[in-house]
């Protein structure tokens, strides 16, 4: 039991990365500071999906489900909603491509948004 709760934390903190990822450059705008968090995150989150490897939270939440014998449970929010989303079955090499391609396509807009914003700031 104890292992299943870690690795669907694991995976929801996963999840919640997948989001700063493709998203937190919205922080910066509350807090420019956040840049200093999100710009790592999001280069590695992009090269990870160009590069096709594997968050290291993934064989982090395998080995937690393996230890905890998830072969036979129900399933619950966690295995229903958000594995599909983090794993998804249809997963192919092109599909990863263009999931980097769209969180490098957010991204940059929003701290092309960023700069200008700073730039007008200054002027």
């Amino acid at each position: 039991m104890g292992y299943r709760v870690l690795a669907d934390s694991v995976v929801v903190i996963h999840f919640a990365f997948i989001l700063f990822v493709v998203f937190g450059g919205l922080l910066v705008l509350w807090r420019s500071r956040a840049a200093w968090l999100h710009l790592p995150a999001a280069i590695w989150g992009v090269l990870i999906e160009f590069a096709g490897g594997y968050c290291p939270l993934t064989p982090l939440e395998n080995w937690l489900r393996l230890r905890g014998g998830a072969d036979a449970y129900p399933g619950g929010f966690v295995e229903h909603y958000i594995l599909p989303v983090v794993y998804p079955t249809s997963l192919t090499r092109e599909l990863q491509f263009v999931l980097g391609g769209l969180a490098l396509a957010v991204n940059l807009a929003i701290y092309a948004w960023v700069l200008r914003r700073r730039l007008k700031a200054v002027s």
